[in-house]
């Protein structure tokens, strides 16, 4: 099973195009299909579970808070992706999803508050990741993240996204590079900061870049 990397802050970025995706706070499901067979599993960054009924009940044993997740992707994600992976190269794909609702926050969600699914990013076995110009090509039909800039990589970015420019609520994810040398770099804003010394004291650089 292919894990999700753990993501750079600012540094990981290389001084060429790119595209910045508003980065959304919630958390990072996978769900993994094989030409021939569908859909055959899904799960944390952790933790993988077999896409069945049995599964599902399984994994919302496991992850409360979590559990609705299986059936927003049933609903929103699985036959529109499905058509689109299909037309693809490849035989194993793993989509990767931010599960969130409009309280969500460090990976903290609230029971009564409706949950989405946004696919973020798609890996191909033996290809890599879709590059951000392939990926909006391909899959903005789909609930995607925001595009909140397109260009050149800089530290000016950077300081934008900080102070707050682009109006997002936790930063951006700026991904640049052709297949399959894709780069990814996180950047968070000050406000988003704020709230996390807020709420998590001295353990706040757990939630930061």
């Amino acid at each position: 099973m292919f894990r999700y990397p753990k993501m750079p802050g600012p540094a990981g970025g290389k001084i060429e195009n790119c595209v910045a995706f508003e980065k959304l706070d919630g958390t990072n499901l996978h769900w993994e299909w094989h030409r021939g067979t569908g859909w055959v599993s899904f799960g944390t960054r952790s933790a993988t579970y077999p896409f069945t009924q049995d599964g599902a009940i399984e994994f919302g044993d496991r992850h409360p808070g979590l559990g609705d997740a299986t059936l927003v992707f049933a609903t929103d994600l699985l036959d529109p992706l499905t058509t689109i992976l299909e037309r693809q190269p490849g035989d194993r794909f793993v989509a990767f999803t931010e599960f969130l609702g409009g309280a969500s926050f460090a990976g903290e969600h609230r029971p009564d508050d409706p949950k989405r699914l946004v696919l973020f990013d798609v890996y191909t076995d033996g290809i890599g990741f879709f590059d951000p110009w392939q990926f909006l090509a391909l899959f903005v039909p789909l609930p995607i993240p925001r595009v909140v800039f397109q260009g050149k990589f800089t530290g000016k970015l950077t300081e934008d996204v900080r102070g707050g420019k682009y109006d997002v609520a936790e930063g951006v994810v700026c991904k640049g590079g052709r297949t399959p040398d894709v780069w990814m770099a996180k950047v968070k804003t000050n406000a988003y900061l704020a709230r996390l010394k807020q709420a998590f004291g001295s353990k706040w650089q757990d939630y930061w870049e």
